[in-house]
Parts: structure tokens; C-alpha cells; sequence
């Protein structure tokens, strides 16, 4: 399908206390449990999008080249401007152009979802979240837990290697 990653990553990009637990999970965790444990191939900004190379342009080439697009949800990236363009674009590919389904991961509790943009809105009643909850902090590396689980059923099928 002239797809290289199985899902792109959404994440908030700000440095704050509550963003450190996003970083790890996003750096570590999912890399952890999604490529070492399950064979898939992630596409994480700051780690596969380079120094130097056009931000937004990278984006959305990385993006068509994925199967899967993966937003997690936090209070920070949905009143953040920055993080704006990446989701933007995902969810116009994923909505108007229909060729990406979304895996929306709530990674707190977002409580009302009246504050998210609408296509946002729109993806949630169609198909829910998935909530990490933080007993899985307990053991995060099992790619058994009934989150990962969750994840995994909506990602692409994973060709393993031989």
C-alpha cells in the first residue's frame, strides 16, 4: 500500500511537568510495547522527523505514509496552538479524504469533550477512546493489559518478521 509506519504520533510537544509522563509514555512505552513487543513501526516527532527538515512538510508526507494515526488526548494538547497543525492535517486526512483512521488515546481524564474542535468531537462519538487509566502505570510494559489490548485492535495488522 506504499505505506512505512503503521501509525503516525500526535502528542503535545510543550515542556511541562504533566507533558514529562506524555514524553516518557510516547518515547519509551508505546516504542517499548508497539515496535520491540508487536512489530509495528511508529512514526514519532522529534525522533523520525529530522533537524532541518521542513516541519510541516515532513508532517504531512509522514503522515500519508502511515496507516494509523494515533492522537493522545491531554488537557495541554487540546488548549494548545502549536500542536494545532499536525492535528489539523491529520484529521483532514483522516475525516475528508477518509484514508486514516484515527486511535484516540486519553491519556487523563478529559471530562466534557465540549471543548475539542468538532472532527474531534465527531471521531469520539463515532468510535470512543481508549483511557489510560494510571493502574497501568503499575506495569506499562505488558502488551497484554487490557490497554494495549485496545490499541492493538485498531492498528493495522502487523506482518511479523520472519
Amino acid at each position: 500500500d506504499g505505506k512505512i509506519y503503521d501509525a503516525y504520533v500526535i502528542y503535545p510537544k510543550n515542556h511541562t511537568s504533566e507533558a514529562n509522563f506524555v514524553e516518557y509514555f510516547v518515547y519509551q512505552i508505546m516504542p517499548d510495547i508497539l515496535e520491540n513487543k508487536c512489530g509495528y513501526k511508529l512514526c514519532i516527532y522529534g525522533r523520525d522527523i529530522h533537524p532541518g527538515e521542513d516541519a510541516a512538510s515532513a508532517i504531512e508526507k509522514r503522515m500519508q505514509k502511515s496507516r494509523r494515526l494515533i492522537i493522545l488526548l491531554t488537557h495541554q494538547l487540546i488548549n494548545s496552538k502549536e500542536d494545532a497543525y499536525d492535528q489539523h492535517i491529520a484529521l483532514y486526512n483522516a475525516l475528508i479524504q477518509n484514508d486514516t483512521k484515527v486511535i484516540l488515546l486519553e491519556m487523563e481524564t478529559i471530562g466534557t469533550y465540549g471543548k475539542l474542535q468538532e472532527s474531534l468531537r465527531f471521531i469520539i462519538k463515532q468510535q470512543g477512546t481508549i483511557k489510560w487509566k494510571e493502574e497501568h502505570t503499575v506495569h506499562p510494559q505488558s502488551p497484554n493489559s487490557k490497554f494495549w489490548k485496545q490499541v492493538r485492535y485498531h492498528m493495522p495488522l502487523t506482518r511479523r518478521p520472519s
